[in-house]
């Protein structure tokens, strides 16, 4: 039998490395701009043309390469940044494994420009699917530009998993925000088919926050620091109050590579106990600098895991920094008096000669005992006047009881007549703790959950606006603008379609900005203007799609519903009880919550006898 171990050529090792790297046009985005990162680039410019699947183009004005350098730089394993085995554990690129390139250019169309600044003339190199088409001379900026065109174009099984044009901008803007974030100091610009998305200037850390997630973000920020001899620490949290249902703005960076890691994730939201409801998620921008030979990066191809040799100490330090921060700017309480600032607006700024001690005045000619000849304040009562210290008609005043008595007997039984002639035909039903709804049944009583059951209402009512396009729409008499983050925007441009079937009415205007003219009626007894109405649903719809992988429509559904369902704690009349009722029964599935528990629960006289001892 001959052998049947083959080594694999060049080009299909390349595009099998593709499958790992290179995953998406937002992974080709990712690589490049830690590629200009680490050339020590101070600006660099993104160009996109549909969602980076027909273009992508990186532009900076980095250190460049030599015509030599431009050749190697798409093998495999060809890099920079690493020399030996050891300096993997003194890592501070972006970037060491050297596969990047050879996986782009095994599955697109690249050309690169690229020119050092001490030369003169730089190099273009034209590559095909792993094959060099051409390689000249070229009169070109210092730095480097990248053009991939085409991605996947020989691989059309994996071209075929791409999503909508929405969806993958929304994964690219991702990538961008997270290495914009980790380098304030340079200069970014994102250009999407001819449109700005984004527009960085070199700042602080906090200026590029406000840049990237939105100008309201100015007042959410908390300052965090703590300096160790384990982990340098520094960032910002957000304020409780601000705090969304999904994980969007969390961002950690050890040493200015983004990360996830759901055991710090943890120590952060274990500082906030108390403070969140457990199913909302604050945001943070933290950095962790960290000696490099205490982590290991070299976990995944994605570079997103790593690997800690104190993981416990940098989980205690990362939990009391956060809870300290909290504390020493007022949003929870702490016990260390020196860190507490509850009582510095308490005290007088002033200077202490301006402080003017307080005065007492008297009259030296007031005499308690001294008879009181001034006219006495008139008490009234009944429509009637007297004096308070007058004992004279008194039996005039228990008449005037007597009159108000026989009054408010006359006002009783007119009202019990009225109530006789009004007594509502529906059951009378009772409301416990403003949060489940009891009736009496047959066997025994029922508990009915008020906002589960009018979330399961609304979600059956909004899946069939949903399909037959046709939802009511309650018309704004001043119009509101809602302006979103980028990727907020891509999101809710892709459900617009979706968004006016139920009966919102909105429109594009401008950068980032909608404006919502109406929205639906059944909206309209949910206690948020249009903006928040409008904020929530894309939160909703966000935490629905991480949480539990629905498609678009159900996740949809299900945003409105929990965004316009009457919550706990909300009194209701009996005709509303008795309505919620009626329509909760009308249900396909009335038994169930949207989340898949009971909205319905029964207690038999049986069993309420057991509990008398009957």
């Amino acid at each position: 039998m001959s052998d049947i171990i083959k080594l694999l050529p060049d080009s299909v090792a390349n595009q099998i490395a593709a499958g790992e790297v290179v995953q998406r046009p937002a992974s080709a985005v990712k690589e490049l701009l830690e590629n200009a990162i680490d050339a020590g680039a101070n600006k660099i410019q993104v160009i996109l043309k549909d969602a980076g699947k027909a273009l992508i183009q990186v532009i900076d004005n980095g250190c460049g390469m030599s015509v030599t350098d431009a050749r190697m730089c798409f093998e495999r394993h060809a890099t920079s940044k690493v020399r030996k085995a050891e300096d993997l554990f003194a890592i501070r690129t972006m970037g060491f494994r050297g596969e990047a390139m050879a996986s782009i250019a095994a599955i697109s169309q690249v050309e690169m420009k690229t020119r050092r600044h001490e030369d003169e003339i730089g190099t273009m190199i034209q590559i095909e699917g792993a094959a060099f088409i051409n390689q000249e001379p070229v009169a070109c900026s210092a730095g480097t530009s990248i053009c991939i065109k085409n991605l996947f174009y020989n691989t059309p099984a994996r071209r075929n998993f791409l999503r909508s044009n929405p969806a993958e901008m929304r994964h690219i803007i991702d990538e961008f925000q997270r290495v914009s974030m980790a380098n304030p100091h340079v200069a970014f610009s994102l250009n999407h088919d001819g449109l700005e998305v984004y527009r960085l200037p070199s700042s602080g850390l906090k200026q590029r926050i406000v840049h990237l997630l939105g100008n309201n973000y100015n007042e959410r920020l908390i300052p965090v620091e703590e300096e160790t001899s384990i982990i340098n620490l520094k960032g910002y949290i957000g304020k409780p109050e601000f705090a969304k249902k999904t994980r969007g703005e969390q961002f950690f960076f050890v040493n200015n590579r983004f990360i996830k890691d759901g055991y710090l994730n943890h120590a952060v939201n274990k500082a906030y106990e108390q403070l969140l409801p457990d199913d909302n998620f604050p945001l943070y921008v933290l950095f962790i600098d960290i000696d490099p030979a205490k982590i290991d990066v070299n976990v995944h191809p994605t570079k997103t895991e790593i690997k800690y040799l104190e993981e416990k100490s940098i989980y205690a330090i990362m939990h009391s920094a956060v809870k300290r921060s909290l504390g020493r700017f007022n949003i929870s309480p702490t016990i260390d008096f020196d860190q507490e600032t509850g009582f510095s607006s308490m005290i007088s700024h002033k200077a202490p000669e301006d402080i003017v001690p307080p005065s007492i005045s008297f009259n030296p000619d007031f005499n308690p005992f001294a008879e009181d000849k001034s006219p006495k304040p008139y008490a009234y009562q009944g429509g009637e006047a007297f004096r308070a210290t007058s004992t004279k008609n008194w039996g005039s005043l228990y008449e005037i009881v007597n009159h108000e008595t026989a009054a408010q007997g006359t006002m009783e039984l007119a009202k019990d007549t009225i109530e006789e002639q009004f007594v509502p035909v529906q059951k009378q039903l009772m409301q416990l703790h403003n949060r489940y709804i009891i009736s009496q049944i047959k066997s025994g009583l029922m508990l009915i959950d008020q906002q589960a059951a009018h979330e399961r209402i609304l979600y059956e009512r909004f899946i069939v606006h949903l399909d037959d396009r046709k939802g009511a729409s309650q018309q704004s008499l001043f119009p509101q603008t809602v302006t979103l983050s980028p990727n907020d925007y891509e999101l809710a441009k892709s459900l617009l379609d979706d968004i006016k079937s139920l009966g919102f009415e909105v429109r594009e205007f401008g950068k980032n900005t909608l404006v919502i003219e109406g929205i639906p009626v059944d909206l309209g007894s949910a206690n948020l203007n249009e903006t928040q109405l409008f904020e929530h649903l894309i939160e909703g719809f966000k935490n629905s799609q991480q949480e539990l992988k629905l498609d678009k429509r159900d996740a949809l559904a299900r945003s409105m519903a929990r965004n316009s369902a009457i919550k706990s704690g909300v009194s209701l009349e009996q005709e509303e009880m008795n309505m919620l009722i009626e329509q909760l029964f009308a249900c396909k599935t009335p038994n169930f919550s949207i989340s898949g528990k009971p909205i319905i629960q029964t207690i038999g006289l049986t069993e309420l006898d057991k509990k008398f001892d009957k």
